[in-house]
């Protein structure tokens, strides 16, 4: 059986098949980098990385692409109220939000390209809509002509007239209709800016996203995803400009996670229930926090408070209290041959990796899967009730182990074991900036290590690590 997504654009469940057998390509939006991110935003970071995670696991290649929108109002806005520039900003808060995503265990994107390192992609492409008179220029700034692009809306499901209707983008007398929006935006005194055919300017939001997607993935991508709250305006935009300029499909799924309520009520400051990761991980942890975005299923709403939180750390408590009588045992088990016996309790325990398997390909039902997890450490608590061989152990424990590690849960074990896990993953996020160009960040997690202890060398088979000899 394949795995089953459901297509916000077909409104549908379908059969996942890539457009090249063996290989994913999958993009999410990033964040806008103008403050610590939000418990809202850790929904997205958790769920499409338990996806990678998964697709992976399923033996899939998946380039994995995450943007940051390094150039924005609001980036200009904080840096102007902090006599600071826009790039100091930016930088701050990319750093902020890669403490909180490897909080989170949130593996970093195979590329995490920038808007401001992506302009030139983007003129080629706004130069191109003009060519074909999908946009149009006005004084410096330059607007997409929404209503020549026949399709828009088939994402959203709405008519134009309901979409100009609830349209938040704010109305300009520069615009030919009021359902137009930004392509390119005119420099303001003191903004920053870049050459291009219709004077200094800058990106608008919209065609950031499929400038990257175009430039590090290709013209059409298996998987796109993002919050609810971006299927209209952005990513129906993001379709539009696409298939515009390259005349082929944009995207073949689309996945959209379910917005948050906290203490049952939308989230926002003027409530007073606006909670950042960070404040929350400062009290709880973030693995309460990973495991609360992956104990409902990615569609639905679901509501976040402290009654809730709490309990998703005696949930936690529960699963490394199983790995603790895992660790306990293989300290005591014997070096006798496997018995039938324990052989048919390994099969048994090998349903709960088919019902975890049945779970995640029903479109990423990850509250099924956790469930079967918990199936799982009951059947290994009870099997521990009494002495066993060590293959038996260690066979158990491995299948422990896969199933969590899917899910990116118990990652804060004790121990030599997750001094390695941390460090590998340290090692693939300075990977990561390498293949991003982004060597100050590399650098960084190089000298991070090295204060750690743990000398890096770059090596034709890879990195390898070791302690260093004190």
């Amino acid at each position: 059986m394949s795995m089953e997504i459901y297509n916000t654009i077909s409104q549908k469940l379908e059969g996942f098949v890539p457009m090249e057998a063996g290989k994913v390509k999958m993009y999410v939006c990033g964040p806008t980098v103008y403050n610590l991110i939000h418990i809202g935003n850790a929904r997205p970071i958790c769920v499409f990385d338990t996806l990678r995670r998964y697709l992976e696991y399923r033996g899939y290649e998946v380039t994995f692409v995450q943007n940051f929108t390094d150039i924005d109002d609001k980036i200009i806005k904080r840096a102007n109220e902090e006599g600071v520039s826009s790039k100091e900003i930016a930088e701050r808060y990319i750093k902020e939000y890669q403490t909180d995503a490897s909080g989170l265990n949130s593996r970093p994107a195979t590329i995490h390209p920038k808007a401001t390192e992506t302009v030139d992609k983007i003129i080629e492409i706004v130069s191109d809509l003009e060519r074909k008179g999908f946009a149009y220029a006005q004084n410096g700034d330059v607007y997409y002509r929404t209503r020549k692009f026949k399709e828009y809306g088939k994402l959203s499901h709405m008519p134009l007239e309901d979409l100009d209707a609830g349209n938040r983008i704010d109305v300009s007398e520069q615009k030919e209709d009021s359902l137009d929006f930004a392509l390119w935006k005119a420099a303001k005194p003191g903004e920053p800016s870049w050459e291009s055919p219709w004077g200094q300017g800058r990106p608008g939001w919209h065609i950031e996203c499929t400038a990257m997607i175009n430039k590090f993935l290709g013209d059409t991508i298996d998987i796109h995803c993002g919050g609810q709250d971006l299927i209209f305006p952005h990513h129906e935009n993001e379709i539009a400009q696409g298939e515009a300029y390259t005349g082929k499909e944009y995207v073949h799924y689309w996945m959209h996670n379910g917005h948050i309520n906290v203490d049952n009520r939308k989230m926002s400051k003027s409530l007073g229930n606006f909670f950042t990761i960070r404040e929350v991980a400062e009290k709880f942890g973030y693995e309460p926090i990973r495991f609360l975005m992956l104990q409902a299923h990615y569609r639905s709403p679901m509501n976040y408070s402290v009654e809730v939180l709490e309990q998703c750390k005696a949930a936690l408590g529960r699963l490394y209290n199983c790995l603790e009588r895992l660790e306990d045992a293989a300290a005591s088990a014997q070096a006798a041959e496997i018995t039938q016996a324990e052989k048919n309790l390994l099969g048994a325990m090998g349903k709960r990796r088919e019902q975890f398997i049945a779970a995640m390909d029903d479109d990423l039902n990850t509250a099924d899967a956790i469930s079967a997890v918990f199936d799982l450490a009951r059947d290994i608590n009870l099997a521990l009730q009494e002495t066993h061989s060590q293959e038996f152990v260690a066979n158990a424990g491995k299948l422990f182990d896969e199933l969590t590690g899917v899910l990116g849960l118990l990652y804060n074990r004790k121990g030599t074991g997750s001094l390695d896990a941390e460090i590998e993953k340290l090692i693939e996020e300075r990977q990561a900036a390498r293949k991003a160009k982004d060597f100050k960040r590399a650098d960084e997690i190089r000298d991070q290590l090295k204060e750690k202890g743990i000398l890096l060398k770059d090596t034709p088979q890879g990195v390898k690590w070791s302690k260093i000899e004190s």
